[in-house]
C-alpha cells in the first residue's frame, strides 16, 4: 500500500484494520480456476478463509462449480445469499445440527452435500433428509495421510458407503480426500482400491473431491478426481509462502497496524495483538507476522491488544505513529476476528465487505 492509502484507511477505519486488495484477490481467484481447468477438475473453493458471500460470488462468476463450507453455520449464510451448490466437509452430529440441516434442506433451494466418516454421523442424517423433504447426498471422508478426520482404509470407506446407500433419504455421492503434500501416489492407491470395492457392491463415486491450497501444484494428478477444494489461495499468507505456493505479491490481505510505543531502542508495540493477528504460529514460523517494509522486524510475542516488536535486527526501526502492514501467518483465523474487510482496488478504497459468516463455529 502506498503511504497515502495507509493514512486514508487509518483515518476512515482506525487501526488495526484488515485490508484486502481486490486486484490481487481477482488474480488469485483466476489462478485457482485456471489450475482446476488445466487439471480437468471442477473448482469448489472453500469459504472458511473469506466467510463472505460477496467473495464466494466472485469465485462462482469466475467459473467455480459451488463452494465448500466447513461448518453448518457457514452453509446457512451462503445458502441465504443465493449460493446454490454447497458441500459441507464436516461430520454433523447431534439433534441441534441435524435439525438445522433439515431446515436448510427444507427452506433452501441449494444443492446440499454433507460429509461423514463414521456410522454414528450417518445414522443421524436420515432425520435431516426426512425433515427437509428431499434426498441428502453424502460423501465419505477418507484419511489418505494427514491423520485428521476420515476413514483410514478403503475397506472402511466402502462399508460406510454401503451404510449410506442403505439408509432412507440418503444417497452415496462419493469420496472426499485431502492428501498431504506430495501424497498423490498413496492417495491414488487408496482411491483405486476404494473404487474397486464400491464397484463390487454396485456403487460408484460421482464426486471425488481433493483439497488444499498447498496441493495446488498437484491438482488433477489423482486420477478419478472430479473437483478440488482450496480456501487460503484467495488471500494467501505466510504459511502458503513457506509452502512454496505463494509469493509476497500473491498475498491479498494485510493487517494495517500502528506502532504505538517504542519504550526501548530494540523493541516496540503494535496496536494489533492476539485478538487481531491470533497466536497461530503457522506451523512453526518465526514470529507472528511478516512486516514487508521492515526487514528484520519480528512480532515476537502478543498480549491481547499488543504486538511485541523485536527490532534488534531491523536496520530502519519504525517510530511511534508509523503505520505498518502485517502479512499474517494464517489468514483464515484473522478474517474470523473482524466484522468487515476494508477493500481496495487500483490503489483506492472501494468500501468494506462484511464477514457475514464470522463466528460460525457450529
Amino acid at each position: 500500500m502506498a503511504p497515502a492509502l495507509r493514512e486514508e484507511i487509518a483515518r476512515r477505519y482506525g487501526t488495526p484494520a484488515v485490508v484486502i486488495d481486490l486486484d490481487r484477490v481477482a488474480r488469485n481467484i483466476a489462478r485457482l480456476q485456471a489450475a482446476c481447468e488445466a487439471g480437468g477438475v471442477a473448482n469448489r473453493p472453500h469459504v472458511k478463509t473469506h466467510k463472505s458471500p460477496v467473495l464466494a460470488r466472485m469465485q462462482i462468476e469466475a467459473g467455480a462449480r459451488g463452494v465448500t463450507c466447513q461448518k453448518l453455520g457457514e452453509a446457512e449464510v451462503m445458502a441465504a445469499a443465493g449460493i446454490d451448490d454447497i458441500l459441507i466437509s464436516y461430520n454433523l452430529l447431534g439433534p441441534q445440527a441435524v435439525g438445522r440441516l433439515g431446515r436448510l434442506l427444507r427452506e433452501s433451494a441449494a444443492r446440499i452435500t454433507v460429509a461423514a466418516d463414521n456410522p454414528v454421523t450417518v445414522a443421524g442424517l436420515p432425520e435431516a433428509a426426512r425433515a427437509g423433504g428431499r434426498t441428502l447426498d453424502v460423501v465419505v471422508e477418507c484419511d489418505t495421510g494427514r491423520r485428521r478426520a476420515g476413514v483410514e482404509t478403503p475397506g472402511e470407506a466402502v462399508a460406510l458407503a454401503r451404510d449410506i446407500a442403505g439408509r432412507p433419504g440418503l444417497a452415496f455421492a462419493g469420496l472426499l480426500l485431502y492428501p498431504p503434500t506430495g501424497g498423490v501416489a498413496s492417495a491414488q492407491r487408496f482411491l483405486d482400491e476404494a473404487q474397486a470395492g464400491l464397484a463390487a457392491h454396485g456403487l460408484s463415486a460421482r464426486i471425488v473431491s481433493t483439497g488444499g491450497t498447498p496441493n495446488l501444484p498437484e491438482i488433477g494428478q489423482v486420477r478419478g478426481a472430479t473437483e478440488h477444494r482450496a480456501g487460503t489461495v484467495i488471500f494467501n499468507d505466510r504459511m502458503m509462502m513457506a509452502a512454496g505456493v505463494a509469493t509476497l505479491q500473491d498475498c491479498a490481505l494485510a493487517v494495517l497496524a500502528r506502532v504505538v510505543s517504542r519504550a526501548a531502542p530494540e523493541r516496540g508495540i503494535l496496536d494489533a495483538g492476539s485478538k487481531t493477528l491470533t497466536s497461530d504460529t503457522g506451523g512453526g514460523l518465526d514470529g507472528f507476522g511478516l512486516l514487508p517494509d521492515h526487514p528484520g522486524a519480528r512480532i515476537a510475542a502478543f498480549a491481547e491488544e499488543h504486538g511485541f516488536l523485536d527490532l534488534s535486527a531491523c536496520p530502519e526501526r519504525p517510530a511511534v505513529g508509523t503505520l505498518v502492514e502485517v502479512v499474517p501467518n494464517h489468514v483464515c483465523v484473522v478474517v474470523n476476528m473482524v466484522d468487515a474487510l476494508v477493500a481496495v482496488r487500483d490503489g483506492a478504497i472501494v468500501g468494506t465487505i462484511p464477514v457475514e459468516a464470522r463466528g460460525m463455529i457450529a
